[in-house]
C-alpha cells in the first residue's frame, strides 16, 4: 500500500475515534442505567443537554403500574432546597417537566421512584446536571462540526506527512489551518451566539474550555506555519501541533462550557410544583 493512501486511512481511523471517544466523554452525553424496580429491569436515559426553547420532559418508560415517581429539581450551583414535581403516567410511561433555563442555564435533577415494595433514587449517586441552550440554525451546527472534524483529519494527515521522506508541508499546513479557523473563529462563534448569547467566552473573556482549547489549537498550527514559511524545524511545529491538536480533541466537549450565574434571581415555580 502506497504511503500517501495509508497515511490518509490512518487519519480518517484516529479521527473517527477521537470524535466518537470526545462525544462518549462529554457531559453533555445522555446519562443512562438499568435498575431493577419492582422485580423488573428498568432501563432510563436522561438528557443532559436542552437545545430548544422550550421546558424540558423527562420521561421515564416501561414503569410497573405499582410505581409513582416524583421529579425533583434545583438550580445549579445555588444551595437552594430541591422542588418536587409529580410526575403523570400514561401507561407505562412516567413525565414531568423541567422548567426552561437562559441561555447556559443548568439544573440539578433526579427522580425519587417509589413502589409496593421498592423505593429508589434515578441516579442513585449525584444528580444529573442538565444546561439549556438557545437554538441553533441546523446549517450553522452542520457546518461548524463539519469543518472541526475536517480540520482534525486535515492535522492529524499533516502530522503523518512529517514521517514522509520529503514532506509537503506546504500543501497540507496552509488547509489545516484555513478549516480550523473558518471552524473554531468562525462557525464555532456564530453558533455559541445563538446558544449562549456570546460570540466568545474564553480567553481573556472567560475560562469557557471549548473556546480556549480552540484558541490553543489555531496558534499550534500558526506556529507551525511560520516554521514552513521560513523553513526552520517545519517537522518539529507540525508534529508537535498534530499531537496538541489530538489532545485537545479528546478533551470532551462542552467541558468546563458557557455557564449562567444565576446571582440572586428567585427561580418561579413551575405550574404543578410543590416547594
Amino acid at each position: 500500500m502506497r504511503r500517501p493512501v495509508l497515511f490518509w486511512i490512518l487519519s480518517c481511523v484516529i479521527t473517527v475515534a477521537s470524535g466518537v471517544y470526545q462525544r462518549l466523554t462529554g457531559p453533555s452525553y445522555p446519562l443512562s442505567g438499568t435498575v431493577v424496580f419492582e422485580n423488573q429491569a428498568l432501563h432510563y436515559r436522561f438528557d443532559r443537554s436542552h437545545p430548544e426553547v422550550s421546558d424540558h420532559s423527562v420521561v421515564l418508560t416501561g414503569v410497573p403500574q405499582s410505581g409513582r415517581a416524583v421529579l425533583e429539581w434545583r438550580r445549579h450551583k445555588t444551595g437552594e432546597a430541591w422542588r418536587e414535581v409529580p410526575m403523570e403516567r400514561t401507561n407505562d410511561t412516567l413525565r414531568a417537566l423541567l422548567p426552561l433555563q437562559p441561555p447556559a442555564g443548568k439544573l440539578d435533577y433526579r427522580v425519587r421512584l417509589s413502589g409496593t415494595r421498592d423505593s429508589l433514587v434515578l441516579p442513585a449517586e449525584d444528580p444529573v446536571v442538565i444546561r439549556f441552550t438557545g437554538e441553533v440554525p441546523m446549517v450553522i451546527l452542520l457546518l461548524h462540526v463539519l469543518a472541526m472534524f475536517v480540520g482534525m483529519l486535515l492535522s492529524t494527515r499533516t502530522g503523518l506527512e512529517a514521517f514522509s521522506p520529503a514532506p509537503r508541508f506546504d500543501r497540507f499546513v496552509p488547509w489545516t489551518l484555513g478549516v480550523l479557523l473558518v471552524g473554531g473563529f468562525v462557525l464555532g462563534p456564530i453558533m455559541q451566539k445563538y446558544a449562549f448569547g456570546e460570540f466568545w467566552t474564553g480567553w481573556p473573556f472567560g475560562h469557557d474550555l471549548t473556546d480556549n482549547k480552540t484558541l490553543v489549537a489555531i496558534l499550534a498550527w500558526v506556529g507551525a506555519a511560520v516554521a514552513v514559511v521560513r523553513g526552520r524545524s517545519a517537522r518539529t511545529w507540525v508534529i508537535v501541533a498534530a499531537l496538541v491538536t489530538l489532545v485537545i480533541f479528546l478533551i470532551p466537549h462542552s467541558l468546563l462550557g458557557s455557564e449562567f450565574d444565576y446571582g440572586g434571581t428567585e427561580a418561579p415555580a413551575p405550574p404543578g410544583s410543590v416547594r
